[in-house]
């Protein structure tokens, strides 16, 4: 991370860098057919009349003159932006050319947007020069662009653009494993957050970003697909522009997520047809509007006394900051890394919150678990079931001994699984039954159990239904001459499992009190433990006695 940031100190100064080459420029001279016209422009200058360029298969001249200065320490070399085939002479010397010319029967071969080639010593030196091309537009007639010319060493030009791009791809390599990163947090994660998915989905698309921005200089594009590219570029900023909003929201619980986003998108939607074309400037316009929908958010969430709120506005200021004073190009991409860098440091503190919870969860299921050990060994459990077996031993020693053996099964299993933090559900099962066993002994109840539809291969927390079973023991009154009948049900799909635990008795106290017990309490410690917030657990009175429902989301 020191690295990429040092990386990106350097950047300005990559921009900063001037030409060597002391040189004068001079108006265009257009030549089209017999007629030689002297333009009175700057040679860069796109706005040509519309019959010097109407006929897509006429051969045109374009001309400049240049004096330099002095003779040139490096042999020089010119840099040309243009949409077209052509061939460039220097002081009428073919020095090279890009793509093929129109020509009679000949098709027109589009050249590349951006060539260099570099002027040889013996043309040169000190004096004034002749800059010309011998071109054609064949394709896209109608789209008015100049000729644009930069001077430099032919070293420069070449080895610069490759220099800034390959710190760019460090830059954009730092973008895709944090993307990757989090894409394996979010679906190798128990409990999935939406914000590390939007952040990863950030990260992916600014590393496509800066991918297709310096891609061109790897690939010879033709002038007849530059536009693809900068569609692509304005789509993904778009995008960029909604998500890092959304991410805000999410993150410091944004009242208004949905009228913020609504207007945010239409007016990037508006500023995409209304100003169709002007890629450079509508990116700038898309980040202005991604700006100032994350400084409202971030401001209502200071006033909330939200983490990090503060870091996230220095550093959307210092953003705005980086794009007035670096150019653009370079300007945007620091920018938007600020920015992305903030999102990070929200994710951290995100995190850390979370995992002291899921701490504090840890801590309350130890301590639950405890309690519910303890209640099977507390004295005054231990006494009653002890004072039950003497009678039993002494009455009917066969079924005394049958009390005994069930007694010895449920602590058994009680010590087996107390420190598990998930058990296969026919062994919840299996210590619900003895335990019906052992306290139809004690209370000379009859106790019936039934399951339905249970899926062998399903795990859940230990003792979760056996203490739903605890609290239909110890609040219902058994219905005569039928005991009372307890019933499990499993119902899996798509989206959830769920467990459904049926008490038909008679309620012994009112539904009101029968809530938030100790019990209860174990019950939901258990499930945010295994499932984060993906549970719901509901327990109220029915017209037969009493239900509970475990619900568990699978998505």
């Amino acid at each position: 991370m020191k690295r990429l940031l040092f990386l990106l100190f350097l950047l300005p100064f990559f921009v900063s860098c001037k030409s060597d080459m002391v040189y004068e420029e001079y108006p265009v001279l257009y030549k089209n057919g017999d007629n030689i016209l002297w333009a009175g422009k700057h040679y860069n200058d796109s706005d040509w009349s519309a019959n010097q360029t109407s006929n897509a298969d006429s051969v045109f001249w374009v001309r400049t003159h240049i004096n330099i200065l002095k003779n040139p320490d490096a042999m020089p070399g010119i840099k040309v932006n243009a949409f077209g085939a052509f061939e460039v002479y220097w002081d009428s010397v073919r020095i090279g050319s890009n793509g093929r010319i129109f020509q009679k029967n000949i098709l027109e071969i589009p050249g590349t947007e951006a060539t260099v080639y570099n002027v040889p010593d013996s043309l040169s030196g000190a004096g004034m020069h002749i800059l010309s091309f011998r071109a054609s537009q064949s394709y896209l007639p109608k789209e008015k662009r100049g000729f644009y010319v930069e001077l430099d060493s032919y070293k420069s030009l070449l080895t610069l653009p490759l220099v800034i791009t390959s710190v760019m791809n460090i830059m954009s390599g730092a973008f895709l494993i944090a993307s990757l990163y989090y894409f394996f947090l979010y679906f190798n994660s128990s409990k999935r957050q939406q914000t590390i998915l939007i952040f990863a989905v950030i990260c992916l698309l600014f590393f496509t970003l800066l991918i297709l921005e310096y891609i061109k200089f790897y690939i010879e594009i033709p002038y007849t697909k530059f536009y693809f590219r900068l569609e692509a570029i304005g789509i993904l900023t778009i995008i960029i522009a909604i998500l890092v909003p959304l991410y805000f929201t999410i993150q410091f619980n944004f009242q208004w997520k949905k009228v913020l986003l609504v207007i945010l998108g239409i007016s990037l939607i508006g500023i995409y047809i209304f100003n169709y074309r002007h890629y450079d400037r509508n990116a700038q316009y898309y980040s202005m509007c991604m700006w100032i929908a994350s400084t409202v958010i971030v401001l209502n969430a200071i006033l909330q006394k939200e983490k990090g709120a503060l870091l996230v506005l220095s550093g959307l200021l210092c953003s705005i900051v980086v794009n007035k004073y670096v150019v653009y190009d370079f300007g945007l991409f620091i920018s938007f890394t600020i920015i992305v860098l903030c999102m990070l440091y929200l994710h951290t503190i995100r995190s850390r919150v979370i995992e002291d919870e899921y701490h504090s969860s840890l801590l309350l299921s130890s301590r639950l678990q405890l309690e519910l050990v303890k209640k099977n060994i507390q004295p005054h459990f231990l006494k009653n079931t002890l004072t039950s077996l003497i009678d039993w031993v002494e009455e009917s020693p066969k079924q005394g001994a049958e009390f005994i053996h069930a007694l010895a099964a449920e602590f058994d299993i009680m010590n087996t699984i107390s420190e598990e933090v998930q058990i296969p559900i026919r062994q919840e099962i299996e210590l619900c039954k003895v335990h019906l066993t052992v306290m139809q002994f004690r209370k000379e109840i009859q106790y019936h159990w039934e399951d339905k539809g249970i899926d062998d291969a399903e795990f859940i927390p230990p003792a979760l239904i056996h203490t739903i079973l605890e609290n239909g023991i110890t609040h219902s009154i058994p219905i005569a001459g039928h005991g009372i009948r307890f019933c499990l049900q499993f119902l899996k799909t798509n989206t959830y499992r769920q467990y459904t635990f049926e008490t038909i008795a008679e309620n012994r106290i009112p539904s009101r009190t029968r809530k938030g017990g100790t019990g209860f309490r174990y019950i939901q410690a258990r499930l945010t433990e295994s499932y984060g917030d993906k549970w719901e657990f509901t327990s109220e009175a029915t017209p037969n006695g009493w239900m509970s429902t475990v619900k568990i989301y699978t998505k």
